[in-house]
């Protein structure tokens, strides 16, 4: 986290208005690339920007030092569950039980394999472990993560909860925040980003998949990977 950006909050959080604008101010850009997403469900963009600078504000206010996250990262998942919580009260948006169900599988799929390999899994591990898509299986965390309970019932004696042991929910907000932060590359930086880091294809693979030398993906990956450091940093 930039050291300024830690003294705004810290000031903010002890009541200083001024701080709390510049903060809102400066996460404008974040604020409104979330909200674009929500359009076409009956709400004016404005007023999903409105809605997501309240979650915005909640992640000032409530933003953890001690967790040692970027506070994008915490403020992202917040954003989106205040818009969807404003988009599910007016009957515009729900989380399907079918949703619900793939969502806590893959959670469970997550610590089966973390206990028996050690490390994280990617996206197109989960999904080969549940069955899924690599698609399906974005769309669940994404919509499970802020807005499902762990304690809420998705058998008739089993929570979420019981399934995964633990709340995984910050390493889930940094793959949301992560996901975000590739949204907002160019094309040509998605899919470099894709076949490097998700296909696990080699800088000169990719320049042929691409049409591109070898050396203009390393200049272009190192231009990406800058602005996903900025991003998330």
């Amino acid at each position: 986290m930039k050291e300024g950006t830690a003294v705004l909050i810290a000031k903010a959080k002890e009541g200083d208005k001024n701080a709390l604008d510049i903060l809102v101010g400066e996460n404008t850009g974040l604020v409104r690339s979330i909200a674009l997403r929500f359009t076409g469900r009956g709400v004016d963009y404005e007023d999903l920007c409105q809605i997501g600078h309240i979650g915005m504000i909640k992640a000032i206010r409530n933003f953890d030092f001690s967790r040692q996250t970027a506070f994008s990262t915490y403020a992202v998942p917040l954003i989106i569950g205040e818009i969807k919580r404003f988009l599910r009260d007016d009957g515009e948006i729900k989380v399907g039980r079918e949703l619900k169900r793939k969502g806590a599988l893959i959670y469970a799929a997550r610590e089966k394999y973390i206990t028996e390999n050690g490390s994280e899994p990617s996206v197109s591990q989960l999904s080969a472990m549940c069955g899924f898509s690599e698609e399906e299986t974005v769309e669940a965390i994404s919509a499970t993560a802020s807005t499902v309970s762990l304690s809420e019932q998705i058998g008739e004696d089993t929570t979420i909860l019981d399934l995964i042991g633990k709340d995984f929910t910050p390493e889930i907000n940094e793959k949301i925040a992560l996901m975000q932060a590739i949204d907002r590359l160019s094309h040509e930086e998605r899919e470099i980003i894709r076949l490097r880091y998700f296909k696990n294809l080699t800088q000169s693979e990719t320049g042929r998949v691409l049409g591109m030398t070898q050396v203009t993906v390393s200049r272009r990956e190192t231009k990406a990977l800058e602005k996903l450091r900025y991003e998330l940093v």
